[in-house]
């Protein structure tokens, strides 16, 4: 069963490795050049599928200052189909629409091949000027492409603050998302939380529940635990103590994401939700690189044990 059907049949078990696109100054060479490591490395992994984010300035969203300046990258769907021509592998890409007016956007999605996968992204906050809206492209998607299978957001640590991310995880269900990727998680009580108020208010609404795509990301330095904070990650205060005096923060950071990894995929198969794990590789530093191409290694591994822990069965 490919990726897309086994989203469509609401399966989980599935494991994403996500990356950026260059930088906008990137030489098309040297953006080859990526694109071909890329390649190499995900034929050593055997991923379901690559992530590719679309990269967006998110100032209006957090007033403090950013820990590392923004940097305009390449549109992934451009990078995508310059530099990786046929590739055997299911790719998402990840769509900012706030950044492109309707025209550019219509224009996205026709063009986009059967069995296409995007997560729509909205603005970083209310107050952030947009092109497109989140409901508009949902609806674009729905007239033009009800094909390309559409992927969420959900954010574990607004469910910590609002108690309601499950509500909209459901209302996003009904505009067509058949599957949701989180934000980077530190706080694994948070995902929990969101995880188990979703399965119950699934089986209140007699609702199948969709995959949740979890993600995680290790960090080398406390600047990018600082930058992850920044970017709204709840980083637990005893995480970030223990990553902080750590005699090896890279070391700290990997066994720590890949023990929440083994948490919520337990959980997960307990309550029988189905779910992704989503390893991020965004940094330039090749020790973190190496770490996060490990890291999917373990989890891939992981994920091919058949013993699951006993399961919910709700009604």
């Amino acid at each position: 069963m490919n990726l897309q059907q086994r989203i469509r049949d609401r399966v989980g078990e599935f494991l994403f490795f996500a990356v950026t696109p260059p930088r906008q100054t990137t030489t098309p060479a040297r953006a080859q050049e990526i694109a071909d490591i890329t390649r190499k490395r995900l034929e050593g992994l055997e991923p379901d599928g690559l992530v590719l984010y679309d990269i967006d300035d998110e100032s209006d969203r957090n007033p403090a200052e950013r820990p590392f300046p923004f940097t305009p990258t390449m549109d992934p769907a451009e990078y995508l189909a310059r530099h990786f021509g046929e590739l055997d592998l299911p790719v998402v890409v990840y769509r900012a629409v706030g950044k492109y007016d309707e025209s550019d956007f219509r224009s996205w999605l026709t063009e986009q091949p059967n069995q296409a996968l995007s997560v729509f992204v909205g603005a970083a906050s209310r107050e952030t000027p947009v092109a497109t809206t989140l409901p508009r492209a949902q609806s674009l998607r729905a007239e033009l492409r009800p094909d390309v299978l559409l992927g969420g957001v959900a954010i574990p640590e607004r469910h910590r603050r609002t108690g309601t991310e499950h509500l909209r995880l459901l209302a996003k269900q009904e505009t067509g998302c058949s599957y949701f990727v989180t934000q980077v998680v530190y706080d694994v009580n948070a995902a929990k939380d969101l995880v188990s108020d979703y399965r119950y208010e699934c089986a209140a609404r007699d609702v199948a529940p969709v995959p949740i795509v979890f993600t995680f990301s290790v960090c080398g330095s406390m600047k990018t635990l600082e930058f992850l904070r920044w970017l709204g990650v709840d980083v637990p205060r005893w995480i970030h103590n223990e990553l902080q005096y750590a005699a090896d923060t890279l070391e700290a950071s990997f066994e720590h994401a890949l023990a929440a990894a083994r948490e919520l995929m337990a959980f997960c198969r307990r309550l029988d939700v189905p779910f992704g794990l989503n390893i991020e590789s965004v940094s330039i530093r090749r020790e973190e690189i190496e770490a996060a191409v490990d890291l999917a290694a373990r989890l891939r591994t992981e994920l091919d044990r058949t013993e699951f822990a006993p399961r919910v069965h709700l009604r």
